[in-house]
């Protein structure tokens, strides 16, 4: 049975006697932020930093921070924005009914 690991930074690696071993051969940040810019995902869906903040339910700070490229999406919300952009309707619509995305 392999053993599988999702690292903080997106990498998924394969434990192998107590060791990590990458699954995959790495990718050069820059070559990851331009295959997933968060500003193209938002414009795509029609909506504001705000309105793409509570559906994905991220402060607007980070999504921000994001398209400002201060910072980079890491790990699970590299993959959430990952589905966003393949099936938006569906993520969305996913998270629409989850707890995790509601806003107040």
């Amino acid at each position: 049975m392999q053993r599988l690991r999702l690292k903080a930074d997106g990498r998924i690696v394969e434990l192998r006697d107590g060791c990590e071993a990458p699954l995959a051969p790495q990718l050069p940040d820059q070559v990851v932020h331009e295959q997933l810019s968060v500003r193209d995902l938002r414009r795509r869906s029609g909506l504001t930093q705000c309105a793409f903040a509570a559906r994905l339910g991220v402060p607007v700070e980070t999504i921000r921070n994001w398209e400002q490229g201060k910072r980079q999406p890491r790990g699970p919300a590299r993959a959430l924005l990952a589905v966003v952009a393949e099936l938006p309707e569906l993520a969305f619509a996913a998270l629409a009914r989850s707890s995790f995305a509601k806003s107040d």
